[in-house]
């Protein structure tokens, strides 16, 4: 069972004669800049000198260059996983540096002086403010990678605890587990959905549906997207009173008819390759030759051509005056 921290098990007034210094101010450096504000910190904004630094300035913080950051006892870093090895940081042997994600700790991709801890919410970054705001938090992945103070795990707790990610609970996990789980996600398990929702609409289309009413059925209609979110107020359990007794049987009674196909031993080597730091060298790979693969591939799958299909059935469909309303 996993190691899980709560509120209860992080002093904040730890950090208070401490100085603290976020870089980053958008999604995420925002919200954990106005959290531990509010928690009675004084983060310190460390940006480039862009939109990000005036809005940051605007909004009362106290302003830096990105090396400023690196004379701060505590410092947490709100950028992109592969633009943090390039930040002009020379972090003292009593610092604690703190990140959002654990791919740069646990791929060897950052390696700063000082103890160094993972606080990686499991939340969108604008959600991070208003699940903060409205008092009921978030949950977290909570770990440390070095202690070489010997309280690297009490301030990283009570940076946790300082932005809300302890209210609901904290998962004690590596930043190498929580990066390999985050990119699992992304890399073993959207592809395998996206195979069986391709199969899917094309078994559909074969009963001559039409793709506007499947594409409701899977997407637009948000009947999944709600269903989801019952299966994590209520679980697995108490959601299915929700669906009617035909759906009930229809669902538990065709378990099993795909499980002769193998999708444990692709899932297994894109987890091993995750793992072993294959991965991470494909994307330093990546980002050395310009992105050129990422863009070929978003022209591919989701270029202009696939943004118009989708348009024009969202707008038949009244969704496009649907989001108009929402700005």
């Amino acid at each position: 069972m996993s190691q899980i921290y709560y509120e209860s098990d992080a002093d904040v007034s730890i950090l208070h004669d401490q100085s603290i210094a976020v870089v980053g101010y958008g999604n995420q450096g925002r919200s954990w800049a106005l959290n531990l504000r509010d928690s009675g910190l004084a983060p310190r904004v460390c940006v480039r000198a862009d939109e990000s630094r005036e809005l940051a300035q605007f909004e009362g913080f106290e302003i830096g260059e990105l090396k400023d950051a690196s004379d701060a006892d505590v410092v947490c870093i709100l950028i992109p996983d592969d633009t943090i090895p390039a930040l002009p940081l020379e972090r003292p042997d009593g610092g604690l540096t703190i990140v959002a994600s654990g791919y740069s700790l646990g791929f060897d991709r950052f390696k700063p002086a000082g103890d160094a801890g993972m606080v990686a919410p499991r939340m969108l970054g604008p959600e991070v403010r208003l699940c903060y705001e409205e008092g009921i938090g978030f949950i977290t992945a909570v770990g440390v990678h070095n202690d070489r103070s010997g309280n690297a795990l009490a301030r990283t707790l009570a940076v946790a605890g300082a932005i809300g990610g302890l209210r609901q609970g904290a998962l004690a996990m590596t930043p190498k587990q929580e990066a390999i789980l985050d990119l699992g996600v992304e890399q073993v398990l959207s592809p395998a959905l996206t195979l069986v929702n391709q199969t899917f609409v094309q078994t559909m289309l074969a009963q001559g549906i039409s793709i506007e009413a499947i594409m409701t059925e899977l997407i637009l209609s948000g009947e999944v997207e709600r269903s989801y979110r019952l299966l994590r107020e209520r679980g697995f359990a108490g959601q299915m009173g929700f669906h009617s007794p035909t759906s009930q049987y229809g669902q538990l009674s065709r378990r099993g008819y795909f499980d002769h196909l193998d999708v444990a031993t692709p899932m297994a080597a894109i987890t091993e390759n995750i793992a072993n730091g294959s991965f991470a060298e494909e994307w330093d790979a990546e980002g050395a030759s310009g992105y050129a693969k990422l863009a070929a591939l978003l022209e591919e799958h989701a270029g202009p051509g696939v943004q118009a299909f989708e348009m024009d059935i969202r707008k038949r469909l009244g969704l496009e005056l649907l989001k108009k309303d929402e700005e």
